[in-house]
């Protein structure tokens, strides 16, 4: 296996999820169909913000010199990424750190299982909820919100390509990429079963309407 045979791997196994997780209803899901504009940067403000303290959680605990750089650029990526939405925010606010992916992330050890999880499944689901809050701001005829996210969404898809390309460097046996795929399928898993349940508390069905 390689990284582009894991990525397609993880997105097969997963696209009844990773589809509904890049619905119209994501928006409704994270903001408990509150869609005012503050609502959704605050959202969208705690998300970079638990992905900050998570990548430099490993940045500071990492034994491997590459994953230990690779983990501190992340970090200080998803810090400019949480700024940036707070500006635009116009108030202030304290983000909120933790969620269930993370957790799952932070118990993580292995820097091969925390690329996997952290620079696969977690931007895997994050450009789609990128493209969501851009569709939303779209119809809310807000262009300068819309180029944000997609400015972000497309700093997470390099985040995204950095994590395959440290995984094609130091995955060296089959059971190396066999556990990279399922940690990072478990990650768009997670996410999915919190979107899940959001709409459900909602009385929301997670089925899309055909």
């Amino acid at each position: 296996m390689d990284s582009a045979a894991l990525r397609e791997r993880v997105e097969a196994e997963k696209a009844t999820e990773l589809e509904r997780l890049g619905s119209n209803r994501f928006l409704v899901a994270l903001t408990d169909a509150d869609l005012a504009t503050g609502t959704v940067l605050r959202a969208a403000a705690d998300s970079e913000h638990a992905a900050h303290a998570t990548f430099g959680r490993w940045a500071d605990h990492e034994n491997d010199p590459a994953a230990r750089e690779l983990f501190g650029w992340v970090a200080d990526r998803e810090a400019e990424h949480r700024d940036r939405v707070l500006e635009t925010l116009g108030e202030e606010y304290d983000p909120r750190d933790g969620g269930t992916v993370h957790s799952y992330l932070r118990d993580r050890t292995d820097a091969v299982e925390r690329v996997a999880a952290g620079l696969v499944g977690r931007p895997l689901v994050s450009v789609r909820a990128h493209l969501q809050i851009v569709s939303h701001f779209v119809n809310e005829a807000d262009e300068p919100r819309a180029d944000l996210f997609r400015d972000l969404r497309s700093e997470t898809e390099e985040e995204l390509e950095r994590g395959l390309a440290y995984l094609d460097d130091h995955c060296d046996h089959e059971e190396d990429w066999e556990t990279a795929a399922a940690v990072a399928a478990y990650v768009v898993q997670l996410a999915y079963d919190d979107y899940a349940d959001s709409l459900r508390g909602l009385g929301v069905d997670v089925k899309p309407v055909c």
